[in-house]
């Protein structure tokens, strides 16, 4: 029986933003969400699906460049993020 990999331990912060940012719709079950005006590369990383450690830094780049994104389909400008990927976290994003 091969030894199973331990999960990597959550930051503090990352467990905050998760409890924080997570809603409950009696209808629709529990729906993570973020504000992707205001997390980090982190946060971004673990909380927005198709989105990992390298398109959460191009994010934080973007805004940072550019100010705060003002829809969600803004977040297509950003160099690798797609149509696809917004819309498969549409109900995750908040502004």
């Amino acid at each position: 029986m091969a030894a199973e990999k331990a999960a990597e331990p959550v930051t503090a912060a990352v467990e905050k933003a998760v409890k924080e940012s997570t809603k409950v719709d009696s209808h629709e079950g529990i729906v993570i969400t973020v504000n992707i005006n205001t997390a980090n590369a982190e946060e971004l990383d673990k909380l927005l699906l198709g989105v990992g450690p390298d398109k959460a830094a191009k994010i934080i780049e973007y805004r940072q460049a550019n100010g705060f994104f003002d829809t969600p389909e803004a977040l297509s400008n950003v160099k690798g993020i797609g149509a696809a990927t917004v819309e498969k976290n549409r109900e995750r994003i908040q502004l």
